[in-house]
């Protein structure tokens, strides 16, 4: 994190009163920090807006599990989009409905096209992808935590060798 920086805003009084309540609601003890959740949530959301951006998120779904082939239609979804599904989570709501999570991991494009389709498949009643990204996907692009003469990861010297 860096330097704390103070800024002012000007608001509408109303509008503040009803900030206020709204970050009393959901637990912010000052002002500054629902800001700066408000600020990370936006580039969040940028972030993730970006095709090529890595992103991890959250596919939920709520299905009826008698509509004709949805178990096997969603595992299929699920295998052929493998690289992008990490983990799946079942539970039984009643006797009709099924709630499954995914939690996938990719790039923003490839992950919002197979959220597409296993919401759009038929017998889905409900469905949400959310995406998010770490902060440090955040943060400005930084100097290198050491310096010295040496290269990294697969760059090689003019004489083909491996730089180590």
């Amino acid at each position: 994190m860096g330097v704390l920086t103070r800024i002012g805003i000007a608001l509408d009084s109303e509008l503040l009163k009803r900030f206020d309540r709204s970050i009393a609601r959901q637990g912010h003890t000052n002002r500054s920090e629902a800001f700066r959740d408000l600020i990370r949530d936006r580039l969040v959301a940028e972030r993730t807006a970006a095709p090529e951006a890595t992103v991890v998120g959250t596919v939920t779904l709520i299905y009826d599990h008698h509509a004709r082939g949805i178990t096997e239609k969603l595992t299929e979804l699920q295998h052929e989009h493998h690289e992008l599904v990490v983990s799946t989570s079942h539970a039984h709501l009643d006797h009709d409905s099924c709630l499954e999570v995914l939690i996938v991991h990719g790039k923003s494009a490839k992950v919002e096209q197979c959220a597409d389709l296993l919401i759009g498949l038929k017998g889905v009643q409900h469905g949400r992808l959310v995406m998010t990204v770490p902060a440090h996907a955040l943060a400005p692009p930084s100097e290198p935590k050491h310096k010295h003469p040496h290269k990294h990861s697969a760059e090689r010297d003019p004489a083909g060798a491996k730089a180590h």
